[in-house]
């Protein structure tokens, strides 16, 4: 009967150890995939043009934009970050953002808010 009770309880034990591990090296974000926003800048318009976007803490974000001419494009975070795109199509990764709260993306060459991402 002690071994049985000596046996559990080691078993129990490791069980708990093992449970615990891995959760230092979790990042803030539920989701690994980065949120993918389209963009499209054509003449004096936006597109899309003020949406708010959904993100988790921490998750990067790519903006696949489509420009017919070069620009800048700045986003209102901690520490903010500046991403310039070319004409054609560029690929901008946003660092994810851990701050929860809204962070607004802006075109400064249109001076247009692109998109108001929700961090939660």
């Amino acid at each position: 009967m002690r071994r049985i009770v000596a046996s559990t309880a080691v078993l129990l034990s490791a069980l708990t150890l093992a449970t615990a591990c891995g959760s230092d090296d979790e990042t803030p974000s539920g989701s690994s995939d980065p949120e993918v926003i389209e963009v499209t800048f054509d003449g004096d318009s936006v597109s899309p043009n003020g949406d708010r976007v959904e993100v988790e803490r921490g998750q990067d974000i790519e903006l696949e934009v489509t420009a017919d001419g070069p620009g800048e494009i700045h986003v209102h975070s901690e520490p903010e970050q500046e991403l310039e795109y070319q004409e054609g199509t560029t690929t901008l990764k946003i660092q994810g953002i851990d701050q929860p709260g809204t962070v607004d993306v802006e075109s400064h060459t249109l001076d247009k808010v692109i998109v108001q991402l929700e961090v939660r």
